[in-house]
This record gives structure tokens, sequence and C-alpha cells, in this order.
């Protein structure tokens, strides 16, 4: 049940301002962010168990990040590809944001449903498998979960205005985001038998920040595009009981500027 607020083209010192959750099961084996030794360019945590990412960047500014579409269970696809590639090849490749999404929208049914953004210096295009369409994004602060692009879930809505009150400040730091994205405000309660093995309960998905032996947040991630071409990529990460347990900041300056 990850979530993605973001800021395109809205901050005096930023171009992209994102704030992210990645939720997953905790037994699945992930590597923390870092350069890809196979792809040298690639800053991004990784997926062990298929070898993508859910969200990265490059040192040339390309941007990509992809949530799940919710939806009921179905029959494995018979060629049914892992969706955290489609960052991975994005971020690996060279083609324009909107060429790459066209290119993907020939070949939806290869994958389960997902929500995918794609970014670069001067554009970024949100597409998905479970809508006709793919489009370059307004400018504004936009939130993303495991429906269509800032569908009103409660904490996508109240995400996006916290978010909206944090740009107002023209010395937006990272700290201010990771306060956001870790707000254990609501308790988020026990697991019900039965379901320790399944998707985190109804109750645990309408937080920002999800707890649970068996599925939660796993990291939050910041990253900041300055328009002067700097870029900033921040992560946390924590163990199954919420606490902190990693973290490390990369800066660095887009080599295409």
């Amino acid at each position: 049940m990850c979530l993605i607020l973001f800021a395109w083209q809205s901050h005096p010192r930023y171009s992209l301002v994102v704030a992210a959750n990645r939720d997953e099961f905790h037994q699945r084996p992930s590597a923390a962010a870092q350069f890809w030794e196979d792809e040298p360019d690639i800053l991004a945590g990784r997926d062990l168990q298929a070898g993508g990412t859910w969200l990265g960047v490059t040192r040339s500014g390309r941007f990509a990040a992809i949530t799940n579409y919710r939806e009921p269970p179905a029959p494995e696809l018979p060629l049914e590809l892992s969706r955290g590639h489609l960052v991975r090849d994005y971020l690996a490749g060279g083609s324009e944001p909107l060429d790459h999404a066209r290119e993907l929208a020939a070949r939806r049914s290869s994958y389960r449903g997902y929500n995918l953004l794609l970014g670069s210096a001067g554009s970024l295009v949100y597409v998905s498998n479970r809508y006709d369409e793919f489009a370059a994004i307004d400018a504004g602060a936009h939130g993303l979960s495991n429906h269509l692009l800032d569908t009103d879930w409660p904490k996508v809505h109240s995400g996006r205005e916290r978010l909206r009150g944090l740009l107002e400040d023209e010395r937006l730091e990272a700290d201010g985001l990771f306060e956001l994205l870790t707000d254990k405000a609501l308790t988020p309660g026990e697991i019900p038998a039965g379901l320790e093995a399944r998707l985190a309960p109804e109750q645990l998905m309408k937080h920002y920040f999800i707890v649970s032996p068996v599925y939660g947040t796993r990291c939050s991630t910041v990253v900041l595009m300055g328009r002067d071409g700097s870029l900033q990529f921040h992560e946390r990460q924590f163990d199954p009981e919420g606490q902190l347990i990693d973290q490390r900041s990369f800066c660095f300056q887009d080599e295409e500027k």
C-alpha cells in the first residue's frame, strides 16, 4: 500500500519534490539505496527477489517510481513480468518520458496493475495499465497510492494537502518531508487472526506509515531535484516495529547541466 506524494514545478528551488513510502512484506529481500554495480548511473534500492526497484534516479536527472494497482487476486499471467523492471528499464534507457509511456501502452498485458511515474529534467509523465491514457503531469502537488493518480483516498488527499503546506517554505528540507511520511498519529492496531499471510488489513492501509510484523513500511525516500541541476536522494529504512535501522543520503549534480 505504497504512497508517493510529489510536487512538480511548484517550488522556487526544486522542480521536483518527492516523498514516498514503500510498503512491502518484511520477508521480501531488498537492498538499500546505492549506485548499482551493473548500472552505475542508477541510484535506487533494489528488490533482490526479482531484480527491479520501486523508485530511483540517475546521474543525468532521470526519475521513475511505481506503485501497484490494488485489485482482487487474479490467476498468474502466462507472460507476467516483475513491475519493478519497469522502473529499472526506464532509468537504464534514454527515451523521453512520453515516448517511453507510449511504448509501454502497447504491452500493458505483460504486467499486473501498476501506476508509473517517468521523469526527466523537463518532463514528468504518468502511465498506468489500468487507465486508457497517459499524459504529462500538470504543475502542482499530487498524490499516488494503489489506485489512479490523485484518487481521493483519505491518505492521498490529506498527504497532498500537507505537502502543499510544506511547499510554502522556500527553505524546504528533507526532514520536514520525512516527518510527514513517518506520521504514526493513528494507532495501527492488531492484525486480525487469519490475515497474517495476506496483505495488510484495511485498518492499516489508511495510514501514511504502516507498522505490523508481516507487512509494513520498509523505507521512506525523499528526492529533491533542484532547478540548478542539483539532486538530493535521501532514504530511511525501518524494521517491522517501525524503528529506524538505516539511513543514507546522496547529493550530486545532474551530469547534463
